[in-house]
């Protein structure tokens, strides 16, 4: 079972439709950065989502239902209007998919349902909680290590180190739920929107998933 909240549901629900991680990786290759930062005026956000959600439609089609995935999937967001963490598993699956990853004030907010919908990694980044009682072992990846020798000198940059360390504050809390942690501290050094560093990025985590086979192996054997 796939837990996901934001880069992590859109590899869960890839993933779990039958796509390989080295598939993955060539489809978010194929959305051109330029596409995925178009400004957007006028709105609640920056910018819009238009171009990933064609990329999803195309590889996922566009009347995906969670039922559909091979592996049981979770994708989480954040609901702006309430102030909670919203959970989706069943249903359509392209909408949730879009919000999850939507950050605030940078992009639109996703509606759905009658929800106003932005990323989950806001209030919870480490989605652990549909896994209780679903898994014996419970394995937490996360890929954003924070760089304390960073260095602010844009309004881009605030934001993005703002969400940056309001996603570390909320993953700590939940670490003592999890049976093991992976987080490459390489990732450090990368930008939330380092497209063009793809192959960089997907080389770092594969050496470090290697590197802590051992240990994934041991947990699963018990």
């Amino acid at each position: 079972m796939i837990s996901g909240v934001s880069s992590g549901a859109i590899a869960g629900v890839l993933y779990g439709y039958g796509y390989s991680p080295e598939e993955i990786l060539k489809l978010i290759k194929e959305l051109s950065v330029f596409h995925v930062m178009r400004p957007v005026f006028g709105k609640s956000g920056l910018l819009h989502l238009e171009e990933v959600e064609k990329l999803y439609n195309k590889y996922l089609g566009s009347q995906l239902k969670f039922e559909d995935l091979k592996i049981p999937v979770v994708v989480s967001a954040t609901e702006m209007n309430e102030g909670v963490t919203a959970y989706f598993s069943t249903g359509e699956v392209i909408k949730p998919l879009l919000a999850s990853s939507a950050v605030p004030i940078l992009y639109q907010p996703i509606l759905f349902n009658g929800k106003t919908l932005n990323d989950g990694g806001l209030l919870n980044n480490l989605p652990i909680e549909p896994l209780h009682n679903n898994c014996d072992v419970k394995i937490a990846v996360h890929v954003n290590p924070v760089n304390h020798q960073a260095r602010v000198i844009s309004l881009r940059g605030m934001i993005e180190r703002t969400l940056m360390l309001a996603i570390n504050s909320n993953v700590k809390l939940r670490l003592n739920q999890c049976d093991l942690l992976l987080e490459p501290q390489e990732l450090k050094s990368y930008r939330l929107i380092s497209f063009r560093k793809a192959d960089e990025i997907f080389d770092v985590g594969y050496r470090y998933a290697m590197h802590m086979e051992r240990f994934i192996r041991q947990l699963v054997n018990k």
